[in-house]
């Protein structure tokens, strides 16, 4: 296994609730089909919240504004690949028509909590349903939480 296989991947999810309904995205996984909060990895030079910005935009057509830290966890995952996954919690901002939704995503869905308990074997993680529970507990931390360096650009 290569050393890059051995390290977590730092990953970014957002939760956005909108009138008692959570953003997920339906899809495609390895011949399944599962639910997850909007996600994906953080790019090389990309801060957390343009992180989530950007992956929510990809994946469900929806621009938001992140307000608050939902936490981190670590998800050590059956593929052999652990995942260290910031949680930021955004409000819904606009849906951008025609946005092209990124592979593997089938589509972008509202669903209330009763929906998400529904469902809860389809989850890409338990993850998925952990930070839901945490957010209606109000477990949040203020978006300064996160620092962020960039090293000098080289001349």
């Amino acid at each position: 296994m290569p050393d890059s296989a051995k390290r977590p991947h730092a990953t970014v999810a957002t939760i956005v609730e909108r009138d008692g309904r959570y953003l997920l995205v339906k899809e495609q996984r390895d011949g399944k089909i599962v639910y997850n909060q909007p996600a994906g990895h953080i790019e090389h030079g990309e801060s957390v919240i343009q992180a989530a910005v950007r992956e929510t935009l990809e994946e469900t057509g929806w621009n938001v504004l992140p307000i608050r830290f939902g936490g981190l966890s670590t998800y050590h995952a059956p593929n052999g690949i652990s995942y260290l996954r910031s949680t930021l919690i955004a409000e819904a901002l606009e849906e951008v028509p025609d946005t092209h939704l990124d592979e593997g995503i089938l589509e972008a869905v509202w669903l209330d909590y009763e929906e998400i308990l529904m469902i809860e074997d389809q989850l890409r993680s338990p993850v998925v349903k952990k930070v839901i529970d945490d957010y209606r507990l109000g477990i949040s931390y203020p978006l300064d939480l996160i620092t962020e360096f960039a090293a000098p650009i080289e001349s």
